[in-house]
């Protein structure tokens, strides 16, 4: 009523400004905020920083992960004041994503993945403080870090920022296309794909020459994802990467659970010209051509082609083809071919769920067969997958397979 007896007693040109000044703003409150969601999204902050296991809430941290040096948990990061981000400034905010460095003043582990959002610029991660500041806050405190001394003492972290580490603004490549930059810039910024597709050294930091040639992660492979000649991928087409993005399944594989938590959370809702440019930048990284492998012994390969033909082939079929995007082919499979078998053998060991997905809501399965074959008969199996139908990867040992056996059963 106010406002009205304000506008009734201006002029016309006031009256203008008085009406459209609070729209203009609501516009763009909403769009910000939407902004903001979008890259968290792409960021799949939710997938980190929910406890799913326990039931948590939405972004509200305490999930537990796995790291080479021990626990660590995730933190609260709704605006609770005691708990979250309540008290947390723009710049706190700014400076955590860009540089790795708390409100308090303390390091935040390099498991957050800074060393990748410092590409994203100011905006950006202005857009997403704003979207969280807009959920309901959530009382949850953070368990501490099961670190070992002196990685328990944050400060430690400042030498690994020295030898990992300089925050640096993304550079578009005037040489390449506006798809193209736009790719890499997701992959290297707030989608953070090498944070698992990297092999990391001793330290947990990217090995720069493994760009995207894979990684483990608490047992799982993330495979190679170079689709350039003789790349992870290079047999899938531009459109098979934004399939398997968006729907969790594609002539040659489907998503498997860690990154079937990507999808669900996170590429499933992007913008197909996103996931495009995903492909783009993809597609242009050529990787090295492996040296031939010894081709196993006439023994394993009788062993593990049995093995198949009694379990497998069903499904797979007796070349290895599959049925698309219903039972993964396994001739030219990446998880087949990796060098290092971890995930093909969880599989095998463990079986697997497909995540259903909005595209593809129907869950397809594998059941586990570490029930049924030895640690050798799955040794041999494994061995005759990489060795046939045109794949070449090194053989597998019954050792191998007896170490994984014990670690998930621990």
């Amino acid at each position: 009523m106010r406002t009205s007896k304000i506008i009734l007693a201006a002029s016309a040109g006031l009256a203008a400004a008085l009406t459209i000044a609070p729209a203009s703003a609501q516009n763009l409150s909403f769009s910000q905020v939407e902004r903001g969601r979008y890259l968290a999204t792409v960021g799949n902050c939710a997938g980190c920083h929910t406890d799913e296991v326990n039931d948590g809430e939405r972004f509200a941290g305490g999930r537990e992960m796995e790291t080479p040096f021990g626990s660590i948990y995730t933190p609260n990061i709704t605006f609770d004041n005691e708990t979250g981000l309540g008290l947390w400034t723009r710049d706190d905010f700014y400076r955590a994503m860009n540089e790795g460095i708390a409100r308090d003043g303390s390091h935040l582990y390099p498991a957050f993945p800074y060393p990748y959002f410092t590409l994203m610029p100011r905006q950006e991660i202005d857009a997403i403080y704003d979207y969280l500041s807009s959920i309901e806050p959530v009382y949850s405190e953070t368990p501490e870090p099961q670190f070992p001394f002196p990685l328990n003492i944050r400060q430690a972290v400042m030498g690994w920022n020295l030898l990992y580490f300089e925050p640096q603004e993304f550079v578009p490549d005037p040489e390449q296309s506006d798809e193209w930059n736009r790719g890499r810039y997701l992959v290297d910024g707030p989608a953070h794909c090498g944070a698992c597709h990297t092999d990391k050294n001793f330290a947990g930091a990217d090995i720069e020459d493994e760009y995207l040639r894979g990684g483990v992660l608490e047992d799982w492979l993330a495979p190679n994802i170079r689709g350039g000649e003789n790349g992870g991928i290079a047999h899938w087409s531009e459109d098979d990467i934004v399939a398997f993005l968006e729907g969790g399944r594609n002539d040659h594989t489907g998503v498997m659970p860690r990154m079937g938590e990507v999808v669900v959370l996170s590429t499933q809702y992007m913008e197909t010209a996103d996931l495009e440019a995903i492909a783009i930048y993809l597609k242009t990284l050529d990787d090295e051509a492996r040296d031939p492998v010894e081709q196993p012994s006439e023994a394993i390969m009788t062993a593990g082609g049995g093995i198949y033909f009694d379990n497998c082939a069903a499904c797979h079929a007796s070349d290895g083809t599959g049925v698309p995007e219903i039972f993964a082919p396994l001739a030219g499979s990446n998880k087949v071919n990796a060098e290092d078998p971890i995930t093909m053998l969880r599989v095998i060991l463990e079986g697997t769920l497909a995540v259903p997905t909005n595209d593809n809501p129907g869950p397809i399965g594998m059941p586990a067969f570490d029930w049924k074959l030895t640690d050798q008969q799955i040794a041999d199996l494994a061995t005759f997958l990489r060795a046939s139908w045109g794949n070449s990867a090194p053989a597998v040992s019954e050792g191998e397979v007896a170490d994984l056996r014990e670690r998930l059963e621990e």
